[in-house]
């Protein structure tokens, strides 16, 4: 018989596995072995998945699922064209679309940070996935009659997208530490500006291909269903604070309430978070309406004609999808790069190096609107060049709040900061840049140069947005050592705690049980200790004989069972807790107090 890596008896040997002895051969199963154990039914196979979910495979999946869930997100501003001429809807309805799914994005984000702090995250993410995929495909089918059932599918796929952006990145914060998780969290957000335009290239390939916009649709979801069943099955669910804490468990032990109150204190979170806020702002409103102002500007200079059924042309969709996967390979890349650079020089280099690339980002949009007017190339090239700077910041981003922020608190951190980036940012930001574009052009005669000129007037508002994101970066590099050092106190401090009650857990050795009187109680017998959380007991100490020993403190013990005999037959009263002592009655209904020699 045969051993298994994981401990497990194999049902037969090779000749190799034989032990030879003076009088033969035989099994080394033959011999009793306490940690040896008959492999149950599948349990090779679980063994074989567990050393499939190595930290690199597992973000390497969550990263493929971030990549769907942003493609998924812009392939409806690839075929925007298409979906304005087939519902017969204005710049402002069209825009309504992004805006309902982020404002239902944002509001589901809370929820799920607060089970993610304290439920599975992998099933939480599997089953948003699941969710998504299915309302996806369910709104590929609706008729031109139904545009306001078609705004609410994108409502419902928000709630299912913002499980996964408000929980996946905290399992990366638990499987990774310092510039590792840099780099992870590098490759991770690497998957928006990846996702979106691959979103972009695929919802305009789709429509190209079948002659209708409907298959943009019908693509993501099959590949959605593949990435929530790779997350189900290969993708660990790591102790939180295990990498900052070097395997010691935090417990959760405050409420959402305090979770939020001790967010808002933290400066350099709030500031990261309104910085954050405002690059949603300009990647929503451009995502959605830049290939739309490209193909005006090419009308007005004559080299497209204007669109007049279905399907309209994919040229500029294709070339911003191929642009926008590029700048974000790119902008993470140079952005994981320059901070570590800049960390030999100074510790508050990453807010830092994010408020650098917001200022000169914001300069390089600017010369979107003046170039567009004389060349598009001219205009790709500020596009490029600015994109590349704005996605600089979006791991660094999240760097700095797994910086400031605990581990108990991260994935409640990360949806409030998303949920507050998108309501200041691109939750209304695509229907704000229509709405100023509508109503521009209701003020002049309608005219291709003014449907052109009024949404360059409106997208304008980007890069004094974008400024102010700067100036908030700056200001979180003023409290992000202060904040860092704090968070970093408490986790050492609560590592310090745990310990020092593991090491007194480890000299208890027995119970002092005193009678009312100060005397020994007259039938002393064995205890086990009970935990409230749940009907069975959870854990029972071993019996403790009787001997002195010095009151501690039990915190979390509830109740007692007192015994009588050695046989642990139960006396007939319960206990009840007062505050670091229990009275109970004994057997012989002698009242007695005992003093705990154990904490829970």
């Amino acid at each position: 018989m045969c051993v298994e890596g994981d401990g497990c008896e194999l049902e037969s040997c090779g000749k190799s596995d034989l032990v030879h002895t003076l009088s033969g051969t035989m099994s080394p199963g033959l011999k009793p072995n306490a940690d040896l154990h008959p492999c149950k039914p599948g349990q090779k196979f679980r063994a074989s998945l567990l050393r499939c979910r190595s930290p690199a495979a597992a973000a390497g999946i969550l990263s493929f699922g971030n990549v769907l869930n942003y493609m998924d997100r812009y392939t409806v501003a690839g075929v925007l064209l298409d979906i304005q001429k087939h519902f017969t809807v204005t710049d402002s309805e069209a825009g309504l679309l992004q805006t309902v799914f982020i404002c239902s994005f944002m509001v589901a984000a809370p929820i799920f940070g607060y089970l993610g702090d304290r439920f599975n995250r992998k099933v939480i993410l599997s089953c948003g996935i699941f969710f998504w995929s299915a309302v996806t495909l369910s709104s590929s089918f609706i008729t031109k009659e139904y545009y306001w059932l078609f705004v609410l599918s994108r409502g419902l796929v928000g709630i299912g997208e913002s499980s996964y952006s408000s929980i996946s990145p905290t399992i990366i914060g638990d499987l990774f530490t310092n510039n590792t998780r840099t780099m992870v969290l590098s490759i991770f957000y690497f998957a928006i500006p990846l996702g979106s335009g691959l979103g972009y290239i695929l919802g305009s390939s789709a429509k190209h291909a079948a002659g209708d916009w409907h298959w943009a649709l019908r693509v993501s979801p099959v590949l959605g269903m593949t990435a929530g069943t790779l997350i189900l099955f290969c993708v660990p669910e790591p102790k939180r604070g295990s990498a900052d804490q070097l395997g010691v468990q935090l417990k959760v032990r405050t409420t959402w309430a305090c979770d939020m109150k001790a967010l808002a204190k933290n400066r350099s979170y709030v500031f990261s978070s309104l910085a954050s806020a405002a690059v949603s702002f300009a990647t929503g409103a451009f995502g959605m309406w830049i290939p739309q102002y490209l193909y005006r500007a090419q009308v007005v200079q004559k080299t497209v004609i204007p669109c007049t059924e279905e399907p309209c042309s994919i040229r500029d969709s294709l070339i911003f999808g191929a642009i926008t996967c590029v700048t974000g390979f790119l902008g993470v890349l140079i952005g994981a790069a320059s901070t570590r650079l800049c960390r030999q020089k100074t510790e508050r280099a990453d807010p830092l190096v994010c408020a650098v690339s917001m200022l000169g980002s914001a300069i390089f949009i600017c010369f979107i609107f003046v170039a567009a007017k004389k060349s598009i190339v001219g205009a790709y090239i500020c596009i490029f060049i600015g994109e590349t700077l704005l996605f600089l910041n979006w791991a660094i981003t999240a760097d700095i709040l797994m910086y400031v922020v605990i581990p108990t608190r991260r994935a409640t951190a990360v949806a409030l900061q998303s949920f507050t980036s998108h309501i200041l940012g691109d939750a209304g930001s695509p229907y704000l840049i229509g709405l100023i574009s509508d109503a521009l052009q209701k003020s002049y005669a309608h005219s291709a140069l003014w449907q052109f000129l009024s949404l360059g007037y409106a997208l304008m508002l980007c890069p004094f947005v974008i400024i102010l994101g700067g100036m908030f970066f700056l200001a979180t590099a003023l409290f992000f050592l202060d904040d860092r050092d704090a968070a970093e106190k408490h986790l050492k401090r609560s590592g310090a705690e745990r310990m020092e009650r593991m090491e007194r857990v480890e000299r208890v050795e027995e119970i002092k049980l005193v009678s009312s009187a100060g005397r020994p109680a007259s039938r002393p017998a064995r205890t086990a200790l009970r935990h409230s959380s749940s009907a069975a007991p959870l854990r029972e100490r071993p019996a403790f004989p009787m001997g002195p020993a010095g009151p501690v403190l039990c915190s979390r013990c509830q109740s007692l069972r007192f015994y009588t005999d050695p046989g642990l037959t139960p006396a007939p009263n319960r206990t009840s807790l007062k505050d670091t002592q229990v009275t109970f009655v004994t057997a012989n209904s002698e009242p007695a107090e005992i003093a705990l020699r154990s904490l829970c």
